[in-house]
């Protein structure tokens, strides 16, 4: 075909036939192969004028034909990025609800906001795309009245009555919160409003000035910043159906209408009646309307539908399922549930409501028959590399050589592309960059281009000489999955979480006077001025009250046991003593430490090589998307690697976050470069585990793996042991038998730890040798207190991976005291739902008593027993056979602790909680949760009385730290509850004890680096306090101001801890962003804070500004030429003087706020070295 030709053909369609348009008019359409189909439905969706519906089998499928329609109409590919072309097509999507049929659980609020959003926008939408699953669209579903009736519209000059606003929104289902972060939140801080409306991409911020709306504002939840103006903004409601008092008792009325002998005390009923949401109400949906709709009923009347080939067998599919759940949970007095016809449509209703519509069938296979017409598309041929062949893009090449037209190369990200188009450099194949699909068209002379679109399938139109090739094609399957937006990880770097978690009665440690308890802030009015200050109670009742501008001075007592931290008296030397003591002996931990790390340094490791286009293919066999900071870790190990020191990094990461991933590329690395590779791990069964997922890892490699552990015979460990001294092993995998003596490796170049938390110290001091020589890589979930240390104090590296893989659900923790319907109850809600039960008893002798009360108790469970004094035989036997759902209740001592991934076990049940320890807990809680279900830790007690303060304590903390990712949190409290002793030794413990852990860590911080500058550290010099500020004008955060305690607190702590103007720039817009305008006070705080930093600069200890008077003292080194001062007062002796050795008087002119303020700040700037010259001309 002639080039000229070309473009008048891609102006209509490239392959989509013409679309029937009368109504009930179906035609075929065939050899739609790889996302072929998805460009006939955009072409067909651009030139007819109304919404084009397509309906697919599964969720996949709708979301894979998603990402190709946003490829073909040019939007950018982020589910929540834009999704209106620039010619006015609108593409929308209805997600699943991603719960079974009369499911436990309701559909995370990200689904619900979606949803919501597209059924409002529907009725409205002249020209769009609306991609649905079958199941989707079976569901009944609100009636379009109710959204469009309950939408509310705020614009600027609007006016807003907060209090009756606030009860539109909680009727509306709005949560009230702190901060906002999830959609479906709201926080009031004074006059402004923070919201998360159902269907945005972005919170709101509301400013009011009276009742008038002054801005609207979008912020990112993340940072709680702003980002900018809009003018107007839509609130739907929070939930598919209605919450408001009336809607609430026509719900209960209707209750009755359809369960007439329901039990009064149904949870659902009682919920509903006192206001809160029960999880699974969406399957109560048509209680709340007289009539509830389908999504028929929202289609505009020019509706072209689209249905996939086979949308008969998932429409039948999924109506069996929901027949079959009913006839399961129907029989339930206390959750009575609704028949499937009032929630589901019905197969023949489907294609009923399908038949008055222009409907087109895509299939893949070539049609025939009337009303068909075969668009000619092809699937790609092979074209995926190779790591192993000789030249990895021969296929590639050859297809490009052989195809007579232009090809265009997805990659799933401008990163990918870069990789891409690099590694095809290398093998002589040029590619031109393109913005998209169109460009691609409309540049007739670029026959191979590359652009970023995350899809799966390609195509090739041999009619138009057309190709298109995905990264998938190219590299195998990896998942692509959707990311949820995470909820910010509330871990802050600075420590100002320790002084958020203070509760009134928590220790506290001042770095002068000791430890007290905190007991509230307080406002003291004095001289006429009002301050805030913490009130600290020291030992015999005697108070302290430290202004807010010092709060640095501040840590929290984390030592063993809040309730008996050891109390100062104020004004005694036992203070001191116990300082200078921690002082001293922090010294020679500091000398002692960096000998270690001097001698880390200085040593030569191994340098590895780094396998480029193996190790890109290696990293492509990895089926799931690295999450951000999985990606991190493996690039620091990557890099520490390939230097030449010896690497010693502690991965530390949730249950199931991907630690082994980066284990296992830290391994190819190794192996790569001929070195050997030994994984450590504590038991057998996670040996064999790690056997088994190494092999298939490793399975297109040249690399043996061999395995040492008790489930292997004599002879095939005498033989792997062989094989590992003649270095025919790669990889050796097995317990601490790989470090007895008789076990000589060849060239060893890297150890993995798994678990580190589970080996005793004699292992570890083993392994400690070994350091010198080889690269360490440490994985651990929970890092025991020690390990902790030593990575905060910088002796090794840390890579913490806390981003949940996309899809996890964080395990729901209740502490309960034991009861036998609690456990039935537990047990059936997971058996139902057709998962699996971990029941931890950890008493072998009562083992087996437990498994009958478990039979006796649920007949329909079927239980099995494993403990560590069974045959390895027969526990190898019980733990696959479970693995296979030949059981689905395991009742086991914790020898599950460190064992094989069940993802279909979701709840775990553990008795006698309060005897395990922290890490122990965390460790087991992970092994549920493994899957995107909603996963159960039950942690039974005994009654309260008989449990100790310590275990009340771990328990508390374990069900408080609910977020994923929480393993690194757990650990610096286990800290604080097992005194973090171990630091370097038993020794240290008392000194931490006496001091408490964050001021210690602070303490050898500032030793090491004093060593390190090659200072001595010098124990009499007390800690750089910063300047004592005493302006006596009224600095402080008002309440009306910012009333959250906690928030202020962090605030105060924040603005003390400042280290420079950027940094107090950066704080003040953050909070006129957050709070609203500063009120004077705050910005005397800030102003005051801004000279402190200039006078700690210029040595000056204290700044005391009185009514006429201010007077600046010296510390003893100061920049400041002590001949500018004598000049000044020989100028002027009546406006200045000096007295004393160190301090140095001036006059004040004005002692108004400000007048002090700008008095001090030029005189400030006059000392200032850079201006010393001309100075004291200027005042004369």
């Amino acid at each position: 075909m002639p080039q000229g030709s070309a473009r008048s053909f891609t102006a209509t369609a490239l392959i989509a036939p013409v679309a029937p348009e009368k109504p009930s008019d179906h035609r075929k359409w065939g050899q739609l192969a790889g996302c072929s189909d998805a460009l006939a439905i955009c072409e067909s969706a651009r030139d007819h004028k109304g919404l084009t519906l397509v309906i697919t089998r599964s969720t996949d499928d709708a979301i894979r034909l998603e990402q190709a329609i946003r490829f073909f109409l040019n939007l950018p590919p982020e589910e929540d990025g834009a999704a209106i072309t620039e010619d006015g097509l609108e593409l929308l999507s209805l997600p699943d609800w991603e719960t079974l049929p009369y499911d436990l659980f309701s559909p995370h609020q990200d689904i619900t906001s979606r949803r919501i959003r597209t059924l409002h926008r529907l009725p409205s939408t002249r020209h769009g795309i609306l991609v649905v699953p079958a199941r989707t669209l079976m569901h009944q579903v609100a009636p379009p009245s109710y959204l469009q009736g309950n939408t509310l519209l705020l614009e600027v000059g609007q006016n807003l009555d907060i209090d009756s606003w606030r009860m539109q929104l909680e009727a509306a289902g709005y949560h009230h919160a702190e901060n906002v972060y999830e959609h479906g939140e709201y926080a009031v801080r004074g006059a402004i409003l923070d919201i998360y409306p159902m269907g945005s991409n972005l919170p709101y911020r509301i400013d009011l000035f009276d009742d008038e709306i002054e801005t609207l504002r979008t912020f990112d939840p993340e940072t709680q910043r702003s980002i900018d103006r809009i003018e107007q903004i839509e609130l739907l409601p929070a939930h598919e159906f209605p919450w408001h008092k009336d809607a609430r008792s026509g719900f209960r009325n209707r209750w009755f209408e359809h369960f007439p002998n329901a039990d009064k005390e149904a949870p659902v009923y009682q919920d509903v009646s006192n206001g809160i949401t029960p999880p699974g109400i969406e399957y109560y949906l048509p209680l709340f309307f007289d009539e509830t709709a389908t999504l028929f009923d929202y289609l505009p009347a020019s509706t072209l539908v689209f249905t996939a080939d086979g949308l008969n067998d998932a429409v039948a599919a999924f109506d069996a399922e929901t027949r079959a759940r009913h006839e399961d949970r129907r029989h339930d007095r206390l959750r009575p549930i609704l028949p499937p016809s009032e929630l589901f449509l019905q197969q023949d209703e489907v294609f009923g409501q399908l038949k008055p519509y222009p409907r087109v069938t895509c299939a893949p296979d070539p049609v025939e028959g009337a009303g068909s017409a075969n668009c000619y598309a092809e699937a790609l041929p092979d074209v995926a590399m190779d790591g192993r062949a000789a030249d990895p893009a021969g296929r590639l090449k050859r297809f490009i050589k052989e195809f007579p037209g232009r090809v265009l190369i997805c990659a799933e990200s401008s990163g990918r592309r870069e990789a891409l188009i690099e590694n095809l450099g290398d093998h002589k194949l040029k590619l031109a960059t393109v913005t998209g699909w169109q460009e691609f068209l409309e540049k007739s002379d670029a026959t191979l281009a590359i652009t970023i679109a995350p899809m799966e399938q390609g195509m090739v139109l041999p009619e138009q000489n057309l190709a298109l090739i995905t990264e998938t094609a190219l590299f195998g399957e990896r998942v692509l999955q959707r990311r949820r937006r995470e909820k910010p990880t509330e871990v802050d770097d600075h420590g100002y979480r320790d002084l958020s978690e203070l509760r009134i009665g928590s220790p506290v440690v001042h770095i002068d006077h000791g430890v007290g308890r905190y007991k509230g802030l307080e406002t003291i009015t004095a001289g006429g001025q009002a301050d805030e200050f913490l009130t600290l109670e020291y030992a015999g009742g005697s108070k302290l009250y430290v202004p807010v501008s010092s709060l640095h001075l501040i840590s929290r007592y984390a030592g063993t046991d809040e309730e008996h931290a050891p109390l100062h008296k104020l004004g005694t030397d036992r203070w001191s003593n116990a300082k200078q003591k921690a002082l001293e002996k922090i010294r020679d931990t500091a000398a002692e430490l960096l000998d270690v790390y001097a001698r880390r340094e200085a040593r030569k490791g191994f340098q590895f090589e780094d396998p480029k286009e193996a190790y890109r293919a290696f990293a492509a066999g990895f089926p799931f998307e690295e999450t951000p900071d999985q990606q991190v870790a493996i690039q620091s190990v990557f890099e520490d690697m390939t230097s030449e020191r010896p690497m010693d990094r502690l991965v530390c990461g949730d249950v199931g976050f991907g630690k082994t991933e980066v284990a296992m590329r830290a391994a190819f690395l190794a192996t790569w470069s001929g070195k050997q590779v030994a994984v450590l791990v504590p038991t057998t069964l996670l040996a064999q585990q790690h056997y088994e997922s190494f092999r298939d890892r490793f399975s297109d490699t040249p690399v043996t793996v061999e395995l040492l552990s008790r489930f292997r015979s004599g002879a095939q460990t005498t033989k792997a042991i062989a094989a590992i001294e003649e270095g025919k092993a790669d990889i050796v995998i097995g317990t601490h038998k790989l470090l007895q003596g008789d076990i000589k490796f060849k060239n060893l170049g890297l150890v993995i730890i798994d678990e580190e938390h589970r080996f005793g110290v004699q292992q570890k001091e083993k392994l400690k040798s070994l350091r010198a020589e080889v690269d360490m890589l440490t994985l651990t979930a929970t890092p025991i207190p020690r390990t902790l240390n030593m990575a905060m104090g910088h002796l090794r590296d840390l890579s913490i991976i806390a981003t949940p893989p996309a899809r996890r659900l964080s395990v729901k923790t209740f502490v309960r005291q034991r009861d036998e319907a609690m456990v039935k109850e537990a047990i059936l809600r997971e058996i139902l739902r057709g998962g699996q039960v971990y029941f931890l008893h950890n008493d072998v002798s009562t083992i087996e008593k437990t498994a009958e009360d478990l039979r006796r108790l649920i007949p329909e469970a079927r239980v099995g027993v494993a403990h560590g004094q069974m045959r390895e035989r027969q526990l190898e036997q019980i733990m696959s056979d479970f693995y296979h759902k030949r059981f689905n209740v395991l009742v086991c001592t914790t020898i599950v602790e460190t064992g094989i991934d069940i993802p279909s076990a979701n709840t775990i049940i553990i008795e006698r909680a309060d005897k395990f320890g922290l890490a122990q807990l965390h460790q087991l809680r992970g092994r549920v949760g493994r899957s995107h279900h909603q996963a159960y830790a039950y942690l039974l007690t005994p009654p309260p009385k008989s449990i100790s303060t310590d275990a009340k304590k771990r328990l508390d903390a374990i069900s408080e730290a609910q977020d994923l990712g929480a393993g690194f949190m757990l650990a610096t409290h286990d800290l604080e509850i097992r005194g973090a002793g171990e630091l370097l030794g038993e020794e240290q413990s008392g000194q931490i004890e006496s001091i408490g852990f964050t001021l210690y860590m602070q303490l050898l911080d500032e030793a090491v680096k004093a060593i390190r500058e090659g200072r001595t550290p010098n124990a009499e010099l007390p800690l750089s306090h910063g300047t004592e500020m005493n302006l006596r004008i009224p600095a402080l955060i008002p309440d009306d101001y910012l009333p959250d305690v906690h928030n202020r607190l962090m605030l105060y702590k924040r603005i003390a801890s400042v280290q420079n103007e950027e940094e107090l720039k950066e704080l003040q817009v953050e909070m006129i962003d957050r709070f609203g305008l500063l009120p004077e006070p705050a910005k005397n705080l800030v102003n005051q804070t801004r000279l402190r930093l200039k006078a700690d600069a210029l040595g000056i200890v204290k700044v005391d500004a009185g009514k006429e008077w201010v007077r600046l003292e010296f510390g003893a080194s100061t920049p400041v030429d002590p001949l500018v001062l004598v000049k000044k007062v020989q100028s002027a002796p009546d406006t200045y003087r000096l007295e004393g050795a160190n301090s140095f008087r001036f006059r004040l002119n004005d002692d108004s706020t400000s007048g002090k303020l700008d008095a001090i700040s030029a005189m400030l700037m006059e000392l200032g070295p850079e201006q010393s010259k001309p100075a004291p001309a200027k005042k004369a």
